[in-house]
């Protein structure tokens, strides 16, 4: 992953690009919801990572593969958009 901006604010600017919404106007904030220290840390650079992390967040399943590229769907849909946020 060559990305140095945070796991974790980059699923908030994913989710937030996904609902067409400001970054801080999502409620409850994404740390109320899982561990943004673990989520960083997981996919903090490593060279040799193959974690994926799949959760639901404000109804949109977030899912985060090894190469820290973050894909925001519709949690309730298996066909719905998706927002990739890299």
């Amino acid at each position: 992953m060559t990305s140095s901006v945070p796991t974790s604010l980059r699923v908030v600017e994913g989710v937030a690009a996904h609902e067409g919404v400001d970054p801080v106007e999502l409620e409850p904030p994404l740390h109320e919801v899982i561990d943004t220290d673990a989520l960083d840390a997981l996919f903090r650079s490593t060279g040799d990572s193959s974690a994926t992390i799949e959760f639901t967040y404000r109804g949109k399943r977030v899912c985060v593969d090894d190469s820290g590229q973050v894909q925001v769907t519709e949690a309730s849909s298996n066909t719905g958009g998706s927002t990739v946020a890299e």
